[in-house]
């Protein structure tokens, strides 16, 4: 590959753009109205503007993507997160044009993105799975059927993305009634995908994934694991690798069925494999996430892999070039998210030993209202978990964003918590901490 286009925004599309810097690979940068000042339009060899602000007319508009790809003459898109990461019919679109989709095929994107097929083809991979509805759908009534057959309570979930979008715990068919429909909306805009779906709920289990990736030769690897329990409404909001509650029976068996599941399906590139688990040996799949994480930075601290060199040059043909991972190290990731938008008037990013910071801020820039709100992800590692927590909570308080509304003090409370330092919470707990 000698250039690609990246087809998104902020800092996923600034660590890919730095990516291809070392690779020796040019980048092309597409971006909105909204964001003709952002950092990635700075930093990348060329940039195209696509659309207006809104997402339908920018960053989920295909033909312009590639149309732009087919003036700059790409040779591939990096879709990042988000957006058209997971769209099978964008994927396909790339295929159709001769241009390299940096991830899985569109039948393998679209087999996984329909939760009730990647459900059918877990299961036949040997996965243990949750109860869920048997297909996807665009209507309440149908959602209503599935519910009564699962039983409540259930989880509402937007069937062409994750990340928290589009998604509800329904308690009973009131609930349903009430969150259906704005959950649908959230999902459309999200994902440009309508259709929804729905699975059991359960109330106390840990959110744990295991990263995958997978070359063009039959091989596949897990390359750690990592706790992502702590959210909010859904939403990621503090990450950590490895697992430190997960027995190394129960990790192994994940493990292992994650990578079978992951040549079965002949997938290619970065994936995850998301779990809800409920004790030793009892984890239920959720869904595959067939691109790269948000929170890759902390596998990447815990096993020394480059993700995003790992996940081009396994599009460029390269087979995977280690059979194995040793983990060490211990790692968390806070997500800065801005609670309003506005100009950065003063900012101060931390750095130190065993701290990294990705971001796409600059002092000056005008935060967009139009976008998902996550604007830095402060990462803390060392060789041991109550290490990695203080030097995250000197971060936190070192960091200065003026100018918008931030989270940075809620998470600076999450982490002093008493049970969050012993590690005693689920996917409920920040949510009650909340209230």
């Amino acid at each position: 590959m000698k250039k690609i286009l990246i087809a998104n925004r902020g800092e996923i599309a600034v660590r890919i753009i730095r990516a291809c810097k070392i690779l020796d690979i040019l980048s092309v940068a597409v971006y909105s109205t909204a964001d003709k000042d952002a950092m990635h339009v700075a930093m990348a060899d060329e940039a195209v503007c696509i659309g207006g602000p809104n997402p339908e007319d920018s960053y989920l508009n295909q033909n312009s993507i590639i149309a732009a790809a087919e003036i700059t003459q790409s040779d591939a898109i990096h879709p990042g997160y988000g957006f058209l990461s997971e769209n099978a019919d964008f994927a396909k679109l790339c295929e159709e044009q001769g241009i390299k989709f940096i991830g899985p095929s569109s039948e393998v994107i679209a087999t996984m993105g329909e939760k009730s097929t990647a459900r059918e083809t877990m299961i036949q991979a040997g996965v243990p799975v949750i109860a869920g509805s048997e297909s996807d759908f665009l209507d309440l009534d149908d959602a209503k059927i599935a519910a009564e057959k699962i039983g409540y309570p259930v989880m509402l979930k937007a069937s062409a993305g994750g990340g928290g979008k589009g998604m509800r715990v329904v308690e009973n068919v009131k609930d349903l009634e009430r969150e259906f429909d704005l959950a649908q909306a959230e999902a459309k805009v999200s994902f440009g995908d309508s259709h929804m779906y729905l699975e059991k709920f359960l109330a106390h289990p840990r959110h744990i994934e295991v990263q995958v990736a997978a070359d063009q030769f039959g091989n596949a690897i897990a390359i750690g694991e990592r706790d992502c329990s702590l959210q909010q409404r859904h939403q990621k909001v503090i990450e950590e690798a490895p697992a430190s509650t997960l027995d190394e029976k129960t990790r192994q068996q994940m493990y292992d069925v994650s990578v079978k599941a992951t040549q079965d399906i002949d997938f290619e590139g970065l994936g995850t494999m998301e779990f809800l688990v409920n004790g030793p040996e009892e984890f239920y799949f959720m869904e595959m996430n067939t691109r790269v994480q948000v929170e890759h930075p902390i596998t990447e601290l815990t096993s020394d892999v480059d993700l995003i060199d790992l996940q081009i040059k396994i599009a460029q043909g390269e087979p995977i070039p280690f059979a194995e991972i040793h983990e060490h190290n211990f790692a968390l990731e806070c997500r800065i998210n801005a609670k309003t938008a506005g100009k950065i008037e003063a900012l101060h990013l931390p750095a130190g030993h065993g701290i990294r910071t990705d971001s796409a801020l600059y002092q000056g820039y005008k935060v967009p209202s139009q976008y998902d709100s996550m604007i830095a992800k402060i990462i803390s590692f060392a060789s041991d978990r109550e290490t990695a927590i203080r030097q995250m909570s000197e971060a936190l308080e070192e960091t200065v964003i003026d100018g918008v509304q931030t989270n940075l003090d809620f998470l600076m409370q999450v982490i002093e918590e008493p049970d969050y330092k012993i590690n005693h919470t689920d996917i409920s707990w920040l949510d009650n901490l909340a209230n």
